[in-house]
This record gives C-alpha cells, structure tokens and sequence, in this order.
C-alpha cells in the first residue's frame, strides 16, 4: 500500500530494501491472510478472485511501521491487505468524522 506523506517518517530509511526482502521471501505471492490464508496471488498477474492485476505490498501484523523485524511483515495482496486493516480505516473514517474532516469536506468550495 502506498505510504502516506504524514507516515513516512515512521518507516526505516531502507524500508524499499525490507519490504523488498519480505516480497521475496514469499516467492512473489501474496502469504495469505487471516481472512484469506490460501489467497497466493501473483504479484503481477490477475487475482484469481477479484480479476485485478495483483501489487504485492507488505504489511505490519502489528499495525506498527516502526517495527520492521522480519516476523511482523507479511507479503499480501491488496485484498488481504486492506481486509486485514479494515478495522483501523474503519475507525480512522470515524474520527476523521468525528472531527469534521470527512472527505466531503474536502470538495467544498473555500471560504
């Protein structure tokens, strides 16, 4: 998943040289999430289930950029990706709600 301008200075300055390692490690196919634990998708090649061409990314079981260490990461899909961190975009969505910053907000004409 793309990193977000306001988190990138939580990833290590090698971070493409680890996610690279981690994508490797996996042989190029997705690992398979706790929703989808036999998912192996290609990276490069159409999803069996969505039909989407597959971008391997890597994420952090702990939700923690900063933690790095090889165990944490997994090679996943995006569909396992972005199920695995439904629940923190979930809660995200609602605060940025809560505080007025919904994405409405954003195509509002200026004052």
């Amino acid at each position: 998943m793309p990193i977000r301008p306001e988190n990138a200075a939580r990833y290590p300055a090698d971070w493409p040289e680890v996610s690279l390692a981690i994508r490797e490690r996996a042989g190029w196919r997705c690992e398979g999430s706790p929703a989808y634990p036999d998912c192996r998708a290609s990276n490069g090649h159409p999803h069996p289930d969505t039909g989407s061409i597959v971008v391997l990314t890597v994420a952090h079981m702990d939700n923690t950029p900063e933690n790095c260490l090889p165990e944490n990461l997994r090679a996943w899909c995006q569909r396992c990706h972005l199920n695995y961190d439904r629940a923190i975009h979930l809660r995200n969505a609602y605060e940025n709600r809560r505080r007025g910053k919904a994405m409405g907000d954003l195509f509002e004409e200026p004052a």
